[in-house]
Formats: structure tokens, C-alpha cells, sequence
């Protein structure tokens, strides 16, 4: 058994690693060998000395142990309490039963029954999309044009944020997820984000409508269980996850299925909804866009993964690695949309696995088969060797996509 070491920060690999660019869908290759060492490994996380976990039952390990504590926020992640004891709560960065309460409270808007009666909607909005970027003209940006829409309005409709502020919220999130934006700025912006929500949580107060936001004011901030400090805390996670990663899963989704000509064409082809979910699964665990952000703080002295890691000690799930695990699925290097891919970490694990899955299963279930049906010939218009590839941010995928048909 390992146990921990003091180590600084510079002279450890910085985590997220790059992906190569040769190979922009797999893991970066050091994962491997991360993986197959014993015990966790020691990396450099925004700064922070914390380890590194790697192995898929590692990772479920470590995320469901009663010593291993989500409230990160103002000790290894950004603002929080640091700003003081009124600060708003979030609920991922809670342990039960705080955020057992207040996940409670949203949880209404995210049930397979209200997201299978927004799949019309979602359908529509995807054709229209689609419409409008065939009118615009040759090339399109599939990321402006298509993956960034879809899920911007649909969070938008969901939490009732208008979306003619959707320019606002896209240029916040960009800021914040940008691994080399300095904390400053995070801050600045993060501040601004806030103040947007408590404007919208006034708004709702004296507006009420048939939205999320609506509905949390009126049964737990006019109650008095909720401060509007918290509900608009919240809504800032939701829109901010809500949109970025679904985005990004669409786009670079697109990129995967479009260098395997055969894997589009199963989805293009099939009415079988059952086929297109499974796909949807394998192409979350291939990808695995969450490569950093799933940080954690022991509580006490524990053992994961054969090393000792001491109270006060962070770590960070490396998803991407868990995914790629042998040990998880065989031949995890291939694109397999037969592979039973339930089980996948893409999502988290335990009780903070992400509250939209639901929302995101169903907005790729619908965005990728009508992308491809609706554009038989969609293409990459510039070599993907030229694509810009989002290494430098919190969530991958990339910065932009041009197309053809």
C-alpha cells in the first residue's frame, strides 16, 4: 500500500492531460500507464496537489465512501464558502443529507416522464435548427449552428431564462470553463453569472410561469426552506451544465461518428430506439467529456485503490481513464455500438451522478440521428487534423466544427 507524500504541485503532470492530435478521441496515453501502476497517482489539478484516480472500480469506489466528502468548494474548487457563511449552497458540492434536500427540490423537472414529453419539442427545435443552417449556407458550424442551440434552448425553456440572453450565458460559461482563464476573472464573471439569476429570481417572484425556476420559488423560497440566494446559486449550475456538456457531446459525437463511416451509418438507418440508446451510451463512455471538474475531499484517513490517502487530501475522478478501464469493457479502444455500454462513469456515480442525464440521453438521442438523416452527406470541411479541439477546457470537445453537405 502507497500512502501519501508531500509533493509540489509544478513538478507534478498537469491533469486534464491533452489528448493527442492524432488521436483526439482517446484518453491521453499516460492514463494507461496510470492505470496499470498500483495505487492512485499524484498530479497537479488547478494548481492543487491531489490524486488522481484511475481505475473504473476505483472510481465508483471512491465516489460513493461515506470519507469522501463532495464540499470542495473555497479548499480545492473555486468560490464558496470561502466568501463567507451566507454564501449560497450548491447542491454538487454537498454531502448528504444537505444535498439530498435541496436535489429534492429539482428533481421534479428531470424525471423520464417530463423529458419524454419534451422529446417533440426537442425534435422540432433540432429540425429547425438544421433549416436555418442549410438556408445560411455551406460551410456551417455545426457547433454554433446546431449542438450549442439545442441544448441552450432547451435549458433555457426548462428553467424559464430567456433565451435571447443565451449569447450572455455562452460567453460566462466559455470563461468559466477555460482551464486558462485566471481566477480572477473566474470570479468576475462567476459574481456576474449570479447576479443574472438573482435578477431572473425576482422576475419569477413577480412573474410567475410553467418553469423551473417558477416552481422552486414557489415551493420552497415563499415557504421560507430556500433562500433566493440559493435557489439563484442553483439555477446558475443548471444552466451553466445544462447546455455545455450536451453541446459538446453533440458535436464531438458528430466528429467520432463521421471518421467511422459505418457507426453513422447505423444510426442514420435505424428506427429502433433501443439501437440509437445503446449508441448514445457507447458514445458517452468513448468520449467522456467530463476530464476534470469531479473533485472530492477525504474527511478522514482512507484507503482507495491500495493507497492511503489522508484527511485533507483531494482527489479527482478521472473519468475518461475509468471509462477506458479493461477491467470495465473489453477492447475499450474501439468504437462499439453493440457493446452493452450501461455501467459507463460518463455521468458520475452514486448519489451525485448529474441530476440532467435523463435530459442529455434524450437530447442525443434525438440531435444525432436527425443530424444524419436529415444531412446523408454531412463531412468535415477542413481536414481533422485542423479541427481545434477543446484540451483547454473544463469539458472536452471542440471549440468549433465546419461541415459540409
Amino acid at each position: 500500500m502507497s500512502t501519501a507524500t508531500d509533493a509540489n504541485a509544478a513538478d507534478l503532470p498537469i491533469f486534464p492531460g491533452d489528448r493527442e492530435a492524432r488521436c483526439p478521441f482517446n484518453p491521453p496515453a499516460e492514463y494507461t500507464r496510470w492505470r496499470e501502476e498500483e495505487g492512485l497517482r499524484r498530479v497537479n489539478w488547478n494548481g492543487h496537489t491531489v490524486w488522481a484516480v484511475n481505475r473504473y472500480e476505483d472510481i465508483k469506489t471512491a465516489m460513493a465512501h461515506p470519507a469522501i466528502s463532495a464540499e470542495v468548494l473555497g479548499v480545492l474548487q473555486g468560490h464558496g464558502k470561502h466568501e463567507g457563511p451566507n454564501a449560497p449552497e450548491t447542491f454538487p458540492r454537498m454531502d448528504d443529507p444537505e444535498h439530498a434536500r435541496l436535489r429534492r427540490m429539482l428533481t421534479k423537472d428531470f424525471t423520464v416522464k417530463r423529458v419524454n414529453a419534451m422529446r417533440p419539442d426537442i425534435e422540432a427545435m433540432a429540425n429547425e435548427f438544421i433549416d436555418a443552417m442549410v438556408e445560411k449556407g455551406q460551410p456551417g458550424d455545426l457547433v454554433q449552428d446546431y449542438a450549442l442551440p439545442i441544448p441552450s434552448l432547451v435549458i433555457s425553456l426548462l428553467l424559464g431564462v430567456p433565451y435571447t440572453d443565451h449569447g450572455f450565458f455562452q460567453g460566462i460559461t466559455g470563461k468559466l470553463m477555460n482551464m486558462n482563464t485566471p481566477p480572477e476573472e473566474k470570479l468576475k464573471a462567476s459574481r456576474e453569472f449570479f447576479g443574472y439569476m438573482m435578477e431572473l429570481v425576482a422576475r419569477k417572484e413577480r412573474e410567475p410561469g410553467d418553469d423551473l425556476m417558477s416552481r422552486v420559488i414557489r415551493e420552497h423560497v415563499q415557504t421560507g426552506e430556500l433562500r433566493r440566494e440559493t435557489a439563484a446559486m442553483n439555477g446558475v449550475i443548471l444552466l451553466n451544465a445544462g447546455h455545455e456538456t450536451t453541446a459538446n457531446m453533440i458535436a464531438l459525437g458528430t466528429v467520432a461518428l463521421l471518421q467511422n463511416p459505418d457507426k453513422a451509418a447505423v444510426l442514420r438507418d435505424t428506427d429502433d430506439q433501443n439501437v440509437i440508446a445503446n449508441a448514445v451510451e457507447e458514445l458517452l463512455r468513448y468520449l467522456t467529456i467530463v476530464h476534470s471538474l469531479i473533485a472530492r475531499i477525504a474527511k478522514e484517513d482512507v484507503e482507495i485503490g491500495g493507497t492511503l490517502v489522508w484527511a485533507g487530501e483531494g482527489l479527482i475522478m478521472n473519468l475518461p481513464a475509468g471509462n477506458w478501464d479493461p477491467a470495465f469493457t473489453d477492447r475499450p479502444e474501439i468504437l462499439d455500438l453493440d457493446r452493452p455500454a450501461r455501467g459507463h462513469i460518463a455521468f458520475g456515480y452514486g448519489v451525485h451522478q448529474c441530476i440532467g442525464q435523463t435530459l442529455a440521453r434524450a437530447e442525443l438521442q434525438i440531435a444525432l440521428p436527425t443530424l444524419l438523416r436529415r444531412l446523408p452527406d454531412l463531412r468535415l470541411a477542413v481536414p481533422i487534423e485542423e479541427i481545434r479541439f477543446r484540451n483547454d477546457m473544463s469539458i472536452y470537445g471542440v471549440h468549433a466544427l465546419p461541415v459540409e453537405w
